[in-house]
């Protein structure tokens, strides 16, 4: 029995009022001083103020502030009854949100066919999340060990709440389309936001505020998962000389262009990396490249399957495999074989079906330890 009914009890049975009648009392809220002894009789359709509450009482259900002397006082965070100290955006009690940083971005890369692809890292320690879009896409959402949490292998998840990472994620869906996913935090775990995508991407909208020392793991690990968070930037124009043009006083040469070396590839090694890759790939195999051929910006892999570790649907002795770039991140050589992660893509109007090895994927050289390694994550994600 709550601490207000207890009081409310203690005067059943007891003659109150000018008629001497008795009554059985229990709480009312309705009435304008929260902090009085205000007992409904049951049965009847009035209430009577006993004077005050007792010291300690709860204002209202629910209510975080307690009655003390007739007054409704709430704790602030430095646990002081009429305190206003309340924890900021980085949860340091008073502070002034200079202890973290907040990360509000917009997402628009997507490729053009149907399947899921990566939005954003949410580091561990992240606060106050929040990702919105309006479209018929639907967001995603991975745990720290690998397993889907929302909208994951291609089925849909209801409206609620979700508890992952040490944090309650609330994700409603609206009939506009609208869909948003909100969490408090702090998260205890990497969490990873994917978009199932159905229709162009419009934008995903996405924020959430992280301690400083966090910030710069966090760029390392967005840019080893090429998961990259800075916005395209206008192009700047040299500025023109307003000097009339002249004639060059020394006849000038062209000098022969020489083709862009491919920058060196984000180091995904480890763990964690094999583990999201497994748990987040539609097919899992070893195979040996045959043929590789580079079309516009794609590279496509001719490869023979030798084995299969996962799969969502059978796979042909030989298949394609292609990889975004002129410069695919791991590159894969001739006659070697690999054990490739590979996500399946169908265009939206279902002309097109392929298998994507997905930048800074995973495509390691095959041997009986990486075959170790990637059995034993196969019993951290089953199928």
């Amino acid at each position: 029995m709550a601490f207000r009914d207890i009081q409310c009890a203690l005067y059943n049975g007891q003659p109150v009022l000018s008629l001497q009648k008795t009554y059985q009392w229990i709480p009312f809220y309705g009435a304008p001083n929260q902090c009085d002894l205000n007992c409904l009789a049951l049965g009847h359709a009035f209430y009577h103020s006993f004077g005050r509450v007792l010291d300690g009482t709860p204002c209202s259900p629910g209510s975080q502030g307690l009655c003390v002397g007739g007054r409704c006082l709430s704790a602030g965070c430095d646990g002081l009854m009429g305190s206003d100290a309340r924890e900021d955006h980085c949860g340091r009690c008073g502070g002034a949100n200079d202890s973290c940083l907040f990360v509000q971005r917009v997402f628009r890369d997507a490729g053009a066919y149907a399947g899921y692809w990566n939005v954003t890292l949410i580091p561990e320690g992240a606060r106050h999340i929040y990702a919105a879009h309006r479209s018929r896409n639907y967001l995603a959402l991975i745990g720290g060990d690998g397993r889907y949490v929302l909208n994951g292998k291609w089925e849909i998840s209801p409206p609620g709440t979700y508890d992952v990472a040490g944090t309650r994620v609330v994700y409603t869906r609206a009939t506009g389309p609208e869909e948003t996913l909100r969490a408090a935090g702090p998260t205890t775990q990497d969490l990873l936001l994917q978009v199932l995508l159905q229709e162009p991407n419009p934008g995903i909208e996405f924020e959430f505020w992280l301690p400083r020392e966090l910030y710069g793991p966090f760029q390392e690990q967005t840019q080893a998962l090429s998961l990259s968070l800075r916005q395209p930037q206008p192009l700047e124009v040299e500025p023109q000389s307003s000097e009339p043009n002249k004639a060059p006083a020394f006849p000038t040469r062209t000098p022969n262009p020489t083709p862009d070396p491919c920058p060196p590839c984000p180091d995904t090694r480890g763990r964690a990396h094999r583990l999201l890759h497994y748990c987040g790939s539609d097919f899992v195999f070893r195979a040996r490249v045959l043929g590789h051929l580079r079309q516009a910006q794609e590279t496509r892999y001719e490869v023979r399957v030798q084995l299969v570790y996962k799969n969502r649907s059978p796979l042909q002795a030989l298949e394609y495999v292609w990889a975004p770039g002129r410069c695919p991140c791991p590159p894969m050589s001739l006659h070697r074989e690999y054990l490739l992660a590979a996500q399946r893509l169908v265009s939206p109007d279902g002309t097109q079906d392929r298998l994507l090895l997905p930048h800074a994927g995973y495509a390691r050289p095959w041997s009986p330890a990486e075959d170790s390694r990637v059995r034993l994550a196969a019993r951290h994600c089953p199928v």
